[in-house]
């Protein structure tokens, strides 16, 4: 039976949960790995959770807050929001209470996968993210990798940030990752969390593409998504997410499955894999990266940029077919 729409694009409020603006669990998406919770705490509010057989990753949209877990506790400086800059990040292990209190306010991601492995709370610096752009013209996008394989250690839960300007596409070509081929594709189940910049007092929206790719459950979208909304992806060709023009779109990409090895190994749509050749005569959208160099208060005096990789690199272009290619 082939999937809908309706089963897999979550409306803001839609998948609202306690505590949660969105609440995204293996149970509510029908599979084993990923998790998504979206929490809004008021100025001087906390909350406290358990991780259960899960990892987790607290991720500031917008605002700070501190994170207290097995005894450590973790400042996060945040931003002021997901188009304004890198933000810094906690790591929180299975089996392990958990607190989030926020002195000014603000929202907050929770990327979670099931695992196996206990690791040590950990916390990630914004300066020590690498900013990717990828494409070329109108598939131009930034890519922050702060939770990608190679670049920060877990289990298995894989996340990173897409920034894709008005008017691009992005996770184009349409690419999949639903079945294991060694070397050449992983399984992973995937969130898409969506924020679109406004244009004034107009509401920004934008859309996402995902067709059945042969495997699954045939998961078959072609949704309107505005901010606060998310896609889930169990299987199919995902791709592409479009930017209105005039309005910017962030997406934040949860990713976690059965494979042994945490890899993020992609298959390109085998119809529209040639416009990657076509990228390399192509300038990148000069509006990118849009986050301009400003220092993160308290962060040890360190600046960070947003035309720079991390502390030391410059944003890294492409992705090669069996990349990871939002």
């Amino acid at each position: 039976m082939t999937a809908t729409d309706s089963d897999f694009h979550l409306r803001a409020g839609s998948a609202a949960a306690g505590p949660y603006a969105l609440d995204i669990d293996p149970e509510r998406a029908g599979w084993g790995y990923s998790s998504l919770r979206v929490l809004a705490l008021a100025p001087g509010a906390g909350h406290r959770f358990a991780t259960g057989d899960s990892e987790w990753i607290v991720l500031p949209l917008n605002g700070g807050c501190t994170v207290e877990a097995e005894g450590e506790v973790l400042e996060l400086h945040g931003r002021k929001s997901v188009f304004s800059g890198v933000s810094d990040f906690a790591y929180v292990p299975r089996d392990a209470e958990v607190r989030i209190s926020s002195a000014a306010g603000g929202r907050f991601a929770l990327t979670g996968a099931r695992c196996e492995r206990r690791l040590a709370v950990r916390y990630g610096a914004a300066e020590d993210v690498p900013v990717e752009l990828r494409g070329s013209g109108s598939c131009s996008r930034q890519v922050n990798n702060f939770g990608a394989a190679g670049v920060f250690e877990a289990d298995k839960l894989i996340a990173v940030e897409v920034l894709t300007p008005g008017g691009n596409w992005s996770s184009y070509p349409p690419h999949k990752h639903d079945e294991h081929r060694e070397g050449a594709e992983s399984e992973l189940e995937e969130i898409y969390y969506f924020e679109i910049a406004p244009h004034g007092s107009t509401e920004g929206l934008g859309y996402q593409r995902v067709s059945p790719s042969g495997q699954g459950r045939g998961t078959d979208v072609l949704a309107e998504v505005r901010s606060g909304d998310a896609v889930l992806i169990p299987d199919g060709w995902h791709g592409p997410s479009m930017a209105a023009p005039g309005h910017d779109m962030y997406y934040l990409n949860v990713m976690a499955g059965p494979g042994v090895d945490r890899a993020w190994l992609i298959c390109d749509h085998p119809d529209h894999a040639w416009i990657r050749g076509s990228w390399a005569d192509m300038a990148v959208d000069p509006r990118l990266p849009l986050y301009e160099a400003k220092e993160i208060e308290g962060s040890r005096g360190d600046l960070w940029d947003g035309s720079r990789g991390g502390a030391q690199d410059g944003p890294r272009r492409g992705a090669q077919e069996g990349e990871g290619a939002k």
